[in-house]
């Protein structure tokens, strides 16, 4: 879905106001066209722009910086995060991440992807074709870009990785990589919270009319002002 379509923007308008924030929706390049890591670069591009061309931005503390992402932005924001993590920025600084319900995947069949196959949104089939489209031709699903804590990823625990939410839906078949990686950022000795709604499918935080839409984003404002209250009780 476009980050210009109306169901993106109004989430990232209420994001805008519930926080409050600014908020930059990040415009990236789509597969099958554009394979991996174009997408990666075009948001790492973005906080570059953000970092020389500050001005643009006036009113926003670029040293209280989030990244967001649901669904396959979520495996964005890990990614860049890595990135910003080996990047010296002089005026920006990204201190948490919102990762809801992001896309990773691997060569295992998960019990939830098996279980789940009637659910909205994202199924087995759905799924493969988007890894195939997505990552380098030869790859299998267990390269480090979808299995971020598999058998080829990279140790992460001598990085500066930013503290981290997990949002999971127990509708959602991607829940158990997911939980996987709360669980290997927490082993990599990173600040890590896993927020599990088991009733929620993927893509809840869409439908206002849904509980659990309410509840993720008073959980998302209390996330944000708690890292940056700590950061300034850290000053």
């Amino acid at each position: 879905m476009a980050t210009d379509s109306k169901p993106y923007d109004d989430f990232c308008q209420k994001l805008a106001r519930e926080l409050p924030a600014v908020v930059v929706s990040v415009n990236y390049r789509l597969t099958p066209d554009h394979r991996y890591p174009c997408q990666y670069d075009d948001a790492f591009d973005v906080l570059k722009f953000m970092e020389n061309d500050g001005h643009y931005f006036e009113g926003a503390n670029l040293k209280q910086c989030f990244l967001a992402g649901d669904s396959a932005g979520g495996n964005i924001a890990h990614h860049v995060a890595l990135r910003c993590s080996g990047h010296v920025f002089q005026n920006l600084k990204v201190v948490g991440i919102l990762s809801i319900q992001p896309f990773f995947g691997g060569e295992e069949r998960t019990e939830p992807e098996r279980r789940l196959v009637g659910v909205p949104v994202v199924n087995l089939e759905r799924t493969d074709w988007m890894w195939r489209a997505f990552l380098p031709e030869g790859s299998d699903r267990d390269h480090p870009a979808a299995n971020v804590f598999g058998p080829k990823s990279e140790d992460i625990s001598g990085s500066d990785y930013p503290a981290t939410i997990v949002f999971v839906g127990g509708f959602d078949p991607l829940q158990e990589w997911q939980k996987r990686y709360y669980e290997g950022l927490k082993k990599s000795g990173k600040e890590a919270e896993l927020v599990y709604y088991p009733n929620a499918i993927h893509t809840f935080y869409g439908h206002p009319e849904l509980e659990e839409c309410a509840a993720f984003f008073n959980k998302v404002r209390d996330f944000v002002q708690l890292q940056i209250a700590s950061r300034q009780n850290i000053k």
